[in-house]
């Protein structure tokens, strides 16, 4: 089956990082509650490769910023998109973000949805 993810990358205070790992830990057990197969973020290290645009000029990072790149996963964009609306609705989404001290702005996140294109383990994956 070929799964279909929301992929996003973003900057963060890089004095925030932890107080950001604490809400997103709880964040993505939120998503998985309501449909992800799998919830994943990563923090920039190295960020350059020679000819090529990087996420730091993408996304605007200031100094003092990290660049954290993402996904979640879902077995299909019908259960992204029943996902999304649960996650949206969901009380505690609420809750995690205005209690949160992380830095994160949604406004400063390139996000998108993808379906499944290649996959070196299968090559059939479209």
């Amino acid at each position: 089956m070929a799964h279909y993810i929301d992929g996003f990358v973003f900057p963060i205070a890089r004095d925030r990082l932890e107080d950001y790992r604490r809400l997103v830990e709880a964040v993505a057990e939120v998503w998985k509650e309501h449909g992800a197969l799998d919830y994943r973020e990563y923090v920039g290290d190295d960020m350059v490769l020679e000819g090529t645009r990087s996420f730091t000029d993408l996304v605007g990072v200031t100094e003092g910023e990290a660049i954290v790149f993402g996904w979640v996963e879902f077995a299909s964009r019908e259960a992204r998109d029943l996902a999304n609306e649960k996650v949206a609705a969901d009380p505690r989404m609420v809750d995690l973000m205005s209690s949160s001290n992380s830095g994160f702005d949604a406004e400063r996140m390139a996000y998108g949805g993808f379906r499944s294109f290649v996959r070196s383990s299968d090559a059939n994956a479209v």
